[in-house]
């Protein structure tokens, strides 16, 4: 099956990183074209064995991009176009159509409450997501929480597929040698209580809340793995309370790191190891892949929303607790985590959780195969590949 992944762009970003680990799962012949921003992770696509193109959009109005983008789907002769973010959902479903491919499968990955991609939703970007998806043949959603919001927005039923994202559990497995390691050369004290968080440095993500929270406690250290616009204001909020040199923004990081790595800092895993407990402070997420990454690390977890937990039973993610968000509340927690961490209560890490052996990369892969299936039925493009559904349990 040959299938052409079109995505709006491949810096480090989830959905840019969530289509880098499921293109070598995939037992399909596959390529990629990026609208714009053919960034860190194009390089690691590419380094994997994947060819990328770069169509090189100017705007959201450059129409000169539609026939380029339809020219390359007609001549790749692709069985199936699979399409991820919203402009290159828009895009790519209507060049699929022109170039005459009939499977079109899209992915939501950052459908939120009141914004998409991190941008306020608006009724025109509504009425132009809901005409392009008709366009589609199959929509996936990264969550029930999406899947339930596409529906309330007018979308069919029977087109919207649940498919999680995943992650590599075993790259994120505990290592004491990392800890030390990365601690040292980001300049953390190897006896610190350090409170991470991952995430894009933007206004809903909520990280001001953290920096005061542990601004508020003596010794305590923040490490923020991301990059984005609130990093400056981030770093002048951290210097007013006092606490400039006990906050960490790190910059963001691909992960998997490209082969062979490039020697720029410690690796996603190593940054986890360096952390003492997990926090995520965004109010609005479709899915909260950070979260399942701390699990994944045997980290402590807080978190205010987190679609991928609740999606499963609470007794598969024994140390992650839901919490308001409030910086008081965070002061609580936080004290009290740190109380724990200087007294050596509990083993160094956690067990994995059954949470996070769920979202397993490899079965996220299996479910979209299931969805590429139904898809080639749905036009008559091919014959159903019948593959047995994963459980929870694995």
């Amino acid at each position: 099956m040959k299938v052409l992944h079109v995505i709006t762009g491949l810096g480090i970003g989830g959905a840019e990183q969530q289509l880098r680990l499921l293109l070598s799962r995939l037992p399909t012949d596959s390529a990629v074209v990026t609208l714009t921003n053919p960034g860190a992770v194009a390089r690691g696509i590419v380094a994997d064995g994947f060819p990328v193109t770069d169509l090189d959009i100017r705007g959201n109005r450059d129409i000169g991009a539609l026939p380029r983008l339809t020219g390359l789907i007609k001549d790749g002769r692709y069985d199936l176009v699979h399409t991820h973010l919203y402009r290159a959902c828009v895009y790519g479903r209507l060049a699929a159509r022109l170039a005459g491919v009939r499977t079109v499968v899209a992915t939501e990955h950052s459908l939120g409450a009141t914004q998409i991609e991190g941008r306020s939703l608006t009724a025109g970007a509504r009425a132009l997501y809901l005409g392009s998806e008709r366009l589609g043949t199959e929509t996936v959603a990264v969550s029930t929480t999406v899947a339930n919001r596409l529906r309330r927005w007018g979308v069919r039923r029977d087109r919207i597929h649940v498919v999680p994202n995943g992650i590599d559990v075993p790259r994120f497995s505990y290592d004491e040698t990392a800890r030390h390691k990365a601690r040292a050369e980001l300049g953390l004290p190897a006896d610190a209580f350090v409170v991470g968080g991952i995430g894009r440095l933007s206004e809903g993500k909520r990280f001001d809340t953290l920096v005061r929270a542990v601004a508020a406690l003596p010794g305590a250290r923040l490490l923020l793995v991301g990059e984005g616009p609130e990093r400056d204001r981030l770093l002048d909020l951290a210097a007013e309370l006092g606490a400039a040199d006990r906050v960490l923004l790190h910059g963001a990081c691909e992960d998997p790191p490209p082969k062979p790595a490039d020697g720029t800092g410690p690796d996603l895993p190593s940054l986890l190891a360096a952390m003492d407990l997990f926090v995520s402070t965004s109010a609005d997420e479709a899915f909260g892949l950070a979260v399942i990454e701390g699990l994944a690390a045997g980290l402590p977890v807080l978190y205010v929303t987190c679609p991928a937990l609740t999606d499963l039973p609470a007794d598969t993610a024994p140390a992650a607790r839901r919490i308001t968000g409030s910086v008081d509340g965070l002061v609580a927690e936080l004290g009290a985590a740190q109380g724990r961490f200087a007294a050596g209560d509990g083993p160094p890490r956690l067990p994995v959780p059954p949470a996070a052996r769920h979202y397993d990369i490899s079965r996220s892969a299996e479910q979209l195969m299931s969805v590429y299936d139904r898809a080639l039925r749905r036009t008559g493009s091919s014959e159903p590949t019948v593959r047995r559904p994963a459980t929870l349990e694995e």
